[in-house]
């Protein structure tokens, strides 16, 4: 029986990784370049080990390196917006952030292959039955590949995500967001947080050039960026694959995903923006987030006809009862120029 909190990790011949029970999520994970060099690219919230964590949402006391949302972001009280619809705090189906597996513990499962699996249970009143998630090295390089299965209990319409999320250099601008020109960027609807300084609610091509609440534009293809900020940014009808180069440290992840069941990434800039306890302004990372959602906005709004659907980007996805999902991703880590 997995005790609550239990972390479980496997050597292999290009590092170590980590996974924590409390939303399965990936712990600090060691890759071992060619070159000798180690590194760790996956962020883990500078308050997990302090006093008083046990107070805090689940998501939010271990938070770190990698986990699948199902569903992805939680209904809230939103008044329609512009061409947004609006959406009521009561939960349509979750009243966890980012599903209910993002905030309990998952059961480590008997794994022979060289790799780590869990399970979790969703509660019997929940369309979807349970959750299989299995984390496994390639032994032949520095890459985890992923594969999260889903039992549907009932007939729903949900949005989905994973949620890879990165430690960021201290060095302004030193790492690069690797995506294409031609992807169209959509900003946030309303207020992240009291710190945002994006335009609200804007479509942009390219992604990367947003416009700002004070009139002028930034590009924001390389964080972290200068000004404290929380942000939030959705890329549409993305191809399925990614990269990130911290040039600071000489290294590049690549992100590789099934395009068909995600079809656009959510860049969350955590840039030291929220000052509220435990975040205290000093959370710094990058999510990559493959996603079939409207932002994280919950399944109401991703459900809905809206504005980011309209433009031909799936924002959820229809499960029948009885329905065993499965999708397959991929992390891998190479040696790249210092700069």
């Amino acid at each position: 029986m997995t005790k609550l909190g239990e972390t479980r990790s496997l050597v292999w011949a290009h590092g170590v990784v980590s996974v924590e029970s409390l939303g399965g999520m990936i712990g600090p994970t060691l890759f071992v370049l060619p070159d000798g060099r180690q590194v760790a690219p996956f962020q883990v919230a500078p308050w997990a080990n302090e006093p008083g964590g046990e107070a805090l949402p689940g998501i939010l006391k271990r938070l770190r390196g990698e986990w699948p949302c199902v569903p992805f972001g939680v209904d809230g009280d939103r008044p329609a917006n512009n061409d947004w619809p609006g959406s009521t705090a009561r939960p349509t189906v979750d009243t966890d952030p980012h599903g209910f597996s993002s905030n309990h513990d998952w059961q480590f499962e008997a794994a022979a292959d060289g790799s780590i699996g869990l399970s979790i249970a969703y509660p019997e009143t929940h369309p979807i039955k349970a959750l299989h998630r299995r984390v496994t090295p390639d032994p032949t390089t520095t890459a985890l590949d992923f594969e999260l299965i889903i039992e549907v209990r009932a007939d729903c319409t949900l949005p989905l995500g994973l949620h890879p999320s990165f430690r960021l250099p201290t060095k302004i601008g030193a790492m690069h967001i690797e995506v294409g020109d031609e992807i169209t960027g959509a900003t946030f609807p309303g207020p992240v947080d009291d710190t945002s300084i994006f335009e609200q609610g804007r479509f942009q091509t390219p992604w990367r050039d947003v416009a700002l609440k004070d009139g002028t534009r930034l590009d924001v293809a390389r964080v972290p960026l200068a000004q404290a900020t929380e942000e939030i940014l959705q890329l549409l009808d993305m191809p399925g694959t990614a990269s990130l180069w911290n040039s600071a440290e000489g290294y590049r992840v690549r992100l590789s995903w099934n395009k068909e069941h995600y079809p656009g990434a959510l860049l969350w800039m955590s840039n030291r923006g929220r000052q509220m306890a435990p975040w205290n302004g000093r959370h710094l990372a990058l999510g990559f987030e493959p996603i079939c959602s409207a932002f994280d906005l919950g399944p109401q709004i991703s459900a809905a006809d809206n504005p980011i659907s309209r433009r031909g980007t799936k924002t959820a996805r229809r499960f029948s009862a009885g329905e065993r999902f499965i999708t397959r991703y991929r992390i891998a880590v190479e040696a790249a120029d210092l700069v």
